[in-house]
């Protein structure tokens, strides 16, 4: 059963990227959170489109066909599944998160094409090994370049040393030509501001997040090839020829590496 009465970051986030998934509570969160900070939405947005961008790269000049997406979320549009399947029918993706309410929204709305597959798996970041025994057993084949998702989920994990030895046991576990990316908030631009915001959001009984700065996220990237432009804010990762100029700097920063 669904609690209406207490918010749910979720379905806040759904809300800051104009999702309907979302009810009276986690509107008046999102709000009190952006007016504290403003940037927040730009912020969500700036991830979204960094996926966007991401995953087109990914299924296209890279010729990845394999996808696993830790920490969904609410779908929203262009969720991972729809931009690669755009690219690249036949593409397989596993969406991991241990949320309920989320999973029981992706079961619903994230459809696959008839020559691809999009699985879902209950499952905990802080368990790799259970994550990766999952994806094997329904979709992914290991043995074959996989691109590992990790976008707004690794500053749920507090301990930084914690969440960099998840990442290197999912990374592990993956083939030669195998990608990682990820995406995660700073405290850079707007950062007094920022960790202003956050210490709402802990506080409203969502699951707490944390902050990470530039050079914790590229340490994520240790071993593997870090693409250009390297980890820099979301609109600024190759962005579509018509944004080049337009969008400012924001509090998350991002970056998609190859494993050699």
């Amino acid at each position: 059963m669904i609690d209406t009465d207490v918010s749910h970051s979720p379905r806040i986030w759904n809300y800051w990227l104009g999702g309907k998934d979302n009810y009276q509570i986690d509107r008046e969160v999102g709000d009190q959170f952006a007016r504290v900070f403003p940037d927040i939405v730009p912020i969500a947005r700036a991830s979204r489109w960094f996926l966007t961008r991401a995953v087109e790269f990914l299924a296209g000049e890279a010729g990845i066909r394999q996808f696993l997406d830790i920490g969904t979320g609410l779908p929203t549009v262009d969720n991972t599944h729809e931009v690669a399947q755009r690219v690249a029918p036949e593409s397989r993706i596993v969406y991991v998160d241990n949320d309920p309410i989320v999973l029981a929204h992706a079961r619903a709305l994230l459809v696959s094409t008839s020559e691809g597959v999009t699985q879902y798996i209950d499952a905990d970041l802080r368990e790799p090994g259970e994550i990766l025994r999952a994806a094997a057993e329904t979709t992914l084949d290991f043995s074959q370049p996989v691109a590992l998702m990790l976008l707004n989920v690794l500053g749920h994990i507090p301990d930084i040393d914690e969440a960099r030895s998840i990442v290197s046991r999912l990374v592990d576990a993956l083939p030669s030509g195998s990608y990682l990316a990820v995406a995660d908030g700073t405290n850079v631009i707007r950062g007094e501001e920022f960790e202003a915001a956050i210490a709402i959001w802990n506080a409203s009984g969502s699951v707490p997040y944390h902050l990470r700065t530039p050079e914790q996220i590229a340490g994520f990237f240790d071993g593997l090839e870090l693409l250009e432009p390297g980890v820099v804010s979301c609109p600024l990762w190759r962005p579509h020829p018509f944004d080049i100029g337009s969008n400012a700097e924001v509090d998350e920063f991002c970056g998609v590496a190859r494993k050699p």
